[in-house]
């Protein structure tokens, strides 16, 4: 049986937030970026299984028998320009090991289910330039890059 046979991509449930977080940490170690804060799984929580219907964000969790080996988070976003939403899906990440298995098309089926799920014609994501891999499995889905730089300001709640 090959991976992808006993592979099975489904919403996360809430005894998957700690493993999901797990997958974040080895994510942003990939991408080299800052850790996720330490009470990510309690954040997670309210995103997904607090109080909006639809649930603002959208996980899903490949599994390889018991195990949690990827995810895929997405969320509605507004385009201005377009004057349009469409669904921004904010990581795909399999850990190593599992990738070229045909489990990440999997996951990305996941998103675009929700897209249609939610009446949404459009997703939009990024990935580092550096990340080539990434980039061809991306141009292998039809997707398009384009071009720009993704900035973010941390802001101080506490200050007047």
């Amino acid at each position: 049986m090959t991976a992808t046979a006993s592979a099975r991509v489904r919403h996360a449930r809430p005894a998957d937030l700690p493993g999901i977080a797990a997958l974040a940490a080895e994510h942003a170690a990939y991408e080299k970026a800052v850790e996720p804060p330490a009470d990510l799984p309690q954040r997670l929580e309210k995103l997904l299984f607090g109080q909006a219907d639809p649930p603002r964000l959208s996980v899903f969790v490949a599994e390889l028998g018991d195990d949690v080996i990827g995810y895929a988070s997405c969320a509605p976003e507004v385009s201005t320009w377009d004057g349009d939403e469409y669904l921004h899906m904010d990581c795909l990440f399999l850990r190593s090991g599992h990738r070229g298995l045909g489990i990440g098309p999997m996951l990305m089926a996941a998103v675009v289910a929700d897209a249609r799920t939610r009446g949404l014609d459009r997703i939009q994501w990024q990935t580092p330039s550096w990340n080539t891999d990434a980039i061809r499995f991306y141009d292998r889905l039809g997707a398009r890059a384009t071009e720009k730089l993704r900035y973010s300001l941390l802001l101080d709640v506490e200050a007047d």
